[in-house]
């Protein structure tokens, strides 16, 4: 968690709380780490860190902008920034898509445990 934290203090980001939520409490048996903050900015932010050796695909965005309605539903508001930090390859066809459904795709993104 603190190097998230640390990773968007670097994009001029802090927030007042986060918290990590599990994907099977929301119905989900995907392998994606789940995170809800509230920025000092009063926007809340839904944080989906996607790491896998595999491409990901229109199939995959799709996917996990349902898993955002679901989490939008489980935490009882919608979320004005949707971020997704990636380190897997990704399909051109599927950051575009995600763009067109105001997220912020972040490539490249590794996180040292």
């Amino acid at each position: 968690m603190r190097d998230l934290t640390q990773y968007f203090n670097n994009k001029d980001i802090i927030f007042k709380a986060i918290e990590k939520i599990e994907p099977k409490t929301i119905g989900s048996r995907k392998k994606v780490e789940i995170y809800c903050g509230t920025g000092i900015d009063k926007n809340y932010y839904a944080i989906f860190i996607y790491d896998s050796k595999s491409r990901f695909i229109r199939k995959n965005a799709e996917e996990l902008i349902e898993l955002c309605c679901k989490l939008a539903d489980f935490q009882g508001h919608n979320f004005k920034k949707k971020i997704l930090l990636i380190s897997s390859p990704l399909c051109s066809k599927a950051k575009e898509f995600l763009k067109q459904n105001e997220w912020k795709v972040d490539e490249k993104y590794f996180l040292i445990f």
